[in-house]
């Protein structure tokens, strides 16, 4: 079976191998300290601290995994490959909110890097699936549990 394939800009990559690395220097050797230290209290069977450390440790490790696979299923989005005619993963947008005439700037990345408290949205969310191919000056109506929005596609950026 085929893993999913994983799509990252080169900042979203860098940020998940920092994330990993973080995880096998550091946090593995916190948790490790906490266990060493649980088990000097004494008996293991009754020691909240030992048990706090062990889940840690185990959600620690569930981590690494997942980072190592997504990495592993990793596709750059490259920037020269970035079309400024069409929306795709990579560009940058500029919507107006037709409703409230309210402009908008987000960049198209893959469901893992999507953070849109920093404008940062999927192609997999509503509002990417519904600009994800579309031309500049197109007007795109949006599905979303509050209603249906319209936008329209301003700009395309790389």
């Amino acid at each position: 079976m085929k893993e999913k394939e994983v799509l990252l800009t080169l900042e979203g990559l860098k940020k998940l191998e920092e994330e990993l690395e973080r995880y096998k220097s550091v946090k593995r050797r916190e948790v490790a300290e906490r266990i060493k230290q649980a088990i000097a209290f004494g008996d293991i069977s009754e020691n909240s601290e030992y048990e706090d450390a062990k889940n840690e440790q185990a959600w620690i490790e569930g981590r690494i995994l997942t980072l190592e696979k997504m990495l592993r299923n990793a596709k750059i989005i490259d920037d020269e490959n970035i079309s400024t005619e069409q929306v795709n993963l990579g560009s940058t947008v500029i919507l107006r909110d037709m409703e409230y005439d309210e402009k908008l700037e987000y960049t198209i990345v893959g469901s893992v890097e999507a953070d849109p408290t920093n404008n940062k949205i999927s192609n997999e969310s509503p509002v990417g699936k519904a600009i994800i191919g579309q031309p500049k000056g197109v007007i795109v109506e949006v599905n979303v549990p509050a209603g249906l929005l319209k936008y329209e596609i301003v700009d395309i950026l790389r």
